[in-house]
């Protein structure tokens, strides 16, 4: 009965979403991808929104609920009657009245299980489609037969497009450019390759007396050089959201100062990589969001690369379970194991997926008394409470489900941050 009443309501607000963009045709930027959808998100909607009357999707609403709701404006109504009674009665006010309406609408789309992007096509067709990295094995791989059948659905929003619209995909990214190769869209690209369009050059973690406090690069373009820093959140993914942004902007018509100015409002979102203040003057990078093998790779690499910075520092990985793998679990868990010691000093698994990640770690020749391995987030937190100290730089990470954001507020210097964290909406903080 509970998925059935859900279906209904799923339908009920696309046909309100579909008939409000049909009424008020804004243009719609959709932002697709395994990795780093968020980020690119929130760098789209700072640039943009310098020029045009902008609505992006809050924080990662991205599903067959999350995207009608961005597109009619209205709050998640969770399971309250009355919130969901107020969406309907607004979803008729944009409808029979005249009403202000966003002239770009910024869309994070993303897939759990097939055919998830084909209803939210249903609802908006895109003008400009952002591709994020697409990587060798996705998140929710488990509801799909391979690895490359999730690929084909992030990459849906791109066959939506009219001949000749923008497509602006990853230039690192080997699986997006194949896709993108017999498409009649107009490409663009971004990244470190030397044959990006929007090229990202000596990325580096930018340092303030010697604590780190966000990345920066120079970013080429047309025979042209600019300055892309991102502050207050750490690794690459900050750079390509931006150098993203900027080729929207750019297929948009904005002006390149335009576009800087917006770049230089963007701020990163809770648990993407995001730098706090721990106890003991500890630094965390709050990647708390979600984990999957490659932004948990990724993760490492930013810890090891703030962490090279510093002096008499230890670098140390929190890394939880990370789902939706299916039959690929192990061996994904096991590689992170084989890599962990080249980035980390310190290991710390919370969750029992990740117990294969310590023990693989100790077979490679990470010393014992430097793993310790918890079966949950409160457990871990209360661990490392007291073990964290001055100068240490601690990543935290794992699936949405093993809640790793309670470590993150267990160990903040001011519980006041608690704010700047992911799931802090009172239906997530009942769960």
């Amino acid at each position: 009965m509970k998925r059935l009443t859900r279906k209904i309501f799923a339908e009920i607000l696309a046909m309100f979403a579909r008939a409000v963009v049909a009424k008020y045709k804004p243009q719609v930027v959709m932002i697709t991808g395994s990795v780093g959808k968020t980020s690119t998100k929130d760098a789209v909607a700072s640039v943009v929104s310098e020029n045009f009357f902008v609505r992006a999707s809050e924080k990662s609403y991205n599903s067959e609920f999350g995207v009608p709701l961005t597109v009619l404006g209205s709050k998640n109504p969770w399971n309250s009657p009355l919130a969901w009674l107020r969406v309907f009665k607004e979803a008729f006010a944009l409808l029979i009245l005249s009403n202000h309406y966003p002239k770009v609408l910024v869309l994070e789309v993303g897939a759990d299980r097939p055919g998830d992007l084909a209803r939210i096509l249903r609802i908006a067709t895109p003008d400009v489609v952002v591709v994020t990295r697409l990587p060798a094995l996705p998140v929710h791989v488990e509801a799909y037969t391979t690895p490359s059948a999730v690929r084909e659905e992030e990459f849906a929003p791109a066959y939506a497009l009219s001949p000749g619209a923008p497509l602006i995909v990853n230039a690192d990214d080997e699986y997006g450019l194949a896709l993108s190769k017999p498409l009649l869209a107009s490409v663009s690209t971004y990244g470190l390759s030397d044959k990006a369009d929007a090229r990202i050059i000596t990325p580096t973690t930018r340092f303030v007396r010697k604590m780190p406090v966000g990345m920066e690069s120079t970013l080429g373009f047309e025979g042209g050089t600019f300055d892309l820093s991102v502050i207050g959140a750490l690794g690459l993914p900050q750079l390509y959201a931006g150098a993203a942004a900027f080729l929207v902007g750019t297929a948009l018509g904005m002006k390149g100062k335009d576009i800087l100015k917006g770049l230089r409002d963007f701020v990163p979102p809770p648990g993407r990589g995001r730098i706090l203040r721990g106890k003991n003057d500890a630094v965390i990078i709050d990647d708390s969001y979600n984990a999957s093998p490659a932004s948990v790779e990724q993760g490492l690499s930013t810890l090891a690369l703030a962490g090279s910075h510093l002096e008499s520092v230890r670098r140390i990985a929190v890394l939880g379970d990370m789902l939706e793998l299916g039959r690929y679990s192990k061996d994904e868990h096991v590689k992170i194991g084989t890599i962990v010691s080249t980035y980390a000093d310190v290991l710390v698994t919370v969750g029992m997926r990740s117990q294969l990640i310590a023990k693989t770690a100790q077979e490679g020749g990470m010393s014992e008394t430097n793993i310790f391995q918890y079966k949950t987030a409160e457990a871990a937190r209360n661990f490392l409470k007291d073990f964290i100290q001055k100068n240490d730089i601690v990543l935290i990470k794992g699936s949405q489900s093993v809640r790793t954001e309670k470590i993150v507020e267990g160990i903040l210097f001011d519980p006041l941050d608690s704010d700047l964290l992911v799931r802090q909406d009172t239906e997530w903080r009942k769960r």
